[in-house]
């Protein structure tokens, strides 16, 4: 996550939450490895919008299920302006609650979602999950994409 998520109310009381997630690529052009990040703009209504701003912060791992969604409006000018969101049904942490967030500890539940995670203490317990690879090119050992 980039930065903290935004929750506002709407006037009818339902919560919405806006959170900008990153999504990275690595690959290897001309035998230079480059990276490449995407800014996501995600959109969570109701419950999903509040438990992601008692639970979740910049810089956590999230795991983030929605659709695409394009709203347009007027600027003050005139112009037509449009945004592309996600608007997520879904929210997944996929890291361990830090020490210093609010709550207790143990298991973290997400509401609607039926996602139970059960925060790690130590370091040695994270090390014995394998995660996969970190970029997308791992996975089909490519060593040169021809983009």
């Amino acid at each position: 996550m980039g930065k903290d998520p935004e929750i506002k109310y709407t006037q009818s009381g339902m919560a919405v939450c806006n959170i900008t997630v990153a999504t990275d690529e690595g690959y290897v052009k001309d035998g230079q490895k480059v990276d490449r990040t995407e800014w996501h703009q995600i959109v969570l209504w109701g419950k999903q919008a509040e438990f992601c701003q008692n639970y979740l912060a910049k810089g956590r791992l999230v795991f983030v299920e929605g659709s695409l969604q394009t709203r347009s409006w007027e600027d003050q000018q005139g112009n037509k302006r449009y945004r592309t969101e996600i608007k997520a049904f879904r929210i997944t942490p996929l890291d361990p609650k830090p020490q210093n967030a609010g709550g207790g500890g143990g298991y973290v539940q997400a509401p609607q979602t039926g996602f139970t995670q059960q925060s790690m203490s130590t370091p040695e317990s994270m090390q014995s999950e394998d995660t996969g690879p970190i970029f997308p090119s791992e996975v089909s050992e490519m060593d040169d994409t021809p983009f």
